[in-house]
């Protein structure tokens, strides 16, 4: 009877929960910590394990239809990984890319062997282990080191703080209101008629996450901000 799995997808299996340890690690710990944007979090882990599998599956094929197919696959989920909603900010896009890349690099990753020549073939583990140290260690390095910038963006009412010489009283008025500390104000649009400025406000402390992101304002009323 034919065998059920074919040669070396137990070494399969121990690359893909590898891939899935790695990428939930750096998600849970590295992303999500600071972030705390449950949506992103599903994506990450769900894209990982299907680009895994895809990969694999596309890896089977003959070597020089593969390489294509592989090259073709991933530009088709790029082009539609907006899934047609809101822009994805650049942080997650960023550990998106990170995540796809770390599953393709597993998956394509062949189990050791010997070819009809007798040449070694495939990624040891060791190697891909390196891989995750190295990508691992050079998140950890850049979120450390490069504070990324929290923002928020004010429809503001009282636009005659917006001069450069009032920028001090600005900053007060917002703190007051707002709660936070503000570390820089940009002003964008103004509108005169209805007396309100749109102003793009740096802050010290969390973003307030999914939040932030599903409340949005015509693009007409805070541009160049």
């Amino acid at each position: 009877m034919q065998e059920l799995f074919s040669t070396g997808f137990g070494d399969t299996l121990f690359r893909f929960l590898l891939c899935l340890l790695v990428n939930w690690g750096i998600v849970q710990f590295l992303y999500f910590k600071k972030s705390k944007r449950r949506d992103f979090y599903f994506t990450f882990i769900i894209i990982s394990v299907a680009i895994f599998f895809l990969v694999y599956l596309m890896m089977g094929m003959d070597r020089g239809k593969a390489t294509m197919g592989v090259g073709l696959g991933l530009f088709g989920i790029f082009s539609i990984m907006r899934y047609r909603t809101d822009t994805m900010p650049v942080r997650e896009m960023t550990y998106l890319f990170v995540v796809v890349c770390l599953s393709v690099v597993h998956a394509m990753a062949d189990s050791m062997g010997v070819d009809a020549a007798g040449k070694m073939i495939g990624t040891p583990i060791a190697e891909l282990l390196v891989i995750d140290i190295i990508v691992i260690a050079a998140i950890i390095v850049f979120e450390q080191t490069l504070k990324v910038e929290t923002t928020k963006l004010v429809q503001y009412d009282r636009i005659e703080l917006i001069k450069p010489e009032k920028r001090d009283e600005l900053i007060a008025d917002l703190e007051q209101r707002l709660g936070i500390k503000v570390t820089d104000v940009k002003v964008g649009a103004v509108d005169f008629l209805r007396d309100m400025a749109m102003l793009r406000i740096s802050y010290e402390g969390e973003s307030a996450g999914e939040v932030d992101q599903k409340i949005k304002i015509k693009n007409s009323e805070y541009a160049n901000v």
